[in-house]
């Protein structure tokens, strides 16, 4: 198995979901996001980001294990025609494709980390919420190349688009909500220039991601906040939108032949 056949998988990717190729997919998964995992937390100190390059897998590990179960359960109930080990190894692709990559744009972040501010410089809170609203504009970027492609492979194997559709939306909302929050929990992975470093926070439970994002792009823009959060939606789904609907058409045009 190679790169190539992750990114374009032929019919039958998801027939044979053999441990070989779920533990290979895994270890793309892995490596592309420990790689750019390491440039997130660089900038603070590199001791975090060796810590964020062990984090950012355990992650998504963590969710993959916790809405296994739900999302399979969600594609029997939505017609996806898939067991199991087939959205198991549907999703863990879809990760690792989005692990691809953010791997491959580690050396960009990595030169942004190096020429960023420095965290004990004046600049250095805004240099952080910068820091922060481009990997989360470059993670959401990732996410939806990888959700495009998801759907994809859900296209092939469910009845019809419609099931598909809906459950890509699915695993996305409970993805989404958990992985977020989970993201919360496993934090620090940029470093507040003000907190020390550390593996995790002494209250992880506190707060939540969703907060801590909107106080980010409010600080980046200067108080532009919502305009902001809109125009950034609007650039994540979109594409996305599109691209589900280009699907529909050409799925809904191969079954009438």
């Amino acid at each position: 198995m190679n790169l190539r056949q992750l990114i374009q998988p032929d019919a039958g990717w998801l027939d044979a979901p053999d441990l070989r190729r779920v533990l290979w997919v895994a270890g793309a998964a892995a490596l592309g996001l420990g790689v750019y995992g390491f440039t997130m937390g660089f900038w603070r100190d590199p001791v975090l980001g060796v810590y964020v390059a062990l984090k950012l897998p355990l992650l998504v590990a963590l969710t993959l294990v916790c809405n296994g179960l739900l999302n399979s359960l969600l594609g029997i109930l939505l017609g996806s025609g898939l067991g199991f080990r087939q959205s198991l190894l549907a999703l863990l692709t879809a990760f690792a494709v989005a692990g691809v990559i953010l791997g491959s744009l580690a050396p960009v972040t990595l030169l942004l980390a190096w020429n960023a501010p420095p965290p004990d410089s004046p600049y250095a809170t805004h240099a952080h919420a910068a820091y922060l609203v481009t990997h989360t504009f470059l993670i959401g970027f990732a996410g939806i190349a990888a959700n495009i492609h998801l759907h994809r492979l859900l296209a092939v194997k469910s009845p019809t688009p419609m099931a598909a559709t809906a459950t890509l939306l699915a695993w996305l909302g409970g993805n989404g909500f958990l992985g977020a929050q989970f993201s919360w929990i496993l934090r620090p992975f940029f470093g507040s220039p003000t907190l020390k470093i550390q593996f995790l926070r002494d209250n992880p439970l506190y707060g939540n991601f969703y907060e801590a994002v909107w106080g980010a792009i409010n600080t980046a823009t200067g108080g532009f906040g919502l305009p902001a959060l809109t125009a950034i939606l609007a650039i994540l789904l979109i594409p996305i939108a599109r691209a589900i609907q280009s699907q529909h058409q050409h799925t809904t045009k191969s079954w009438t032949r």
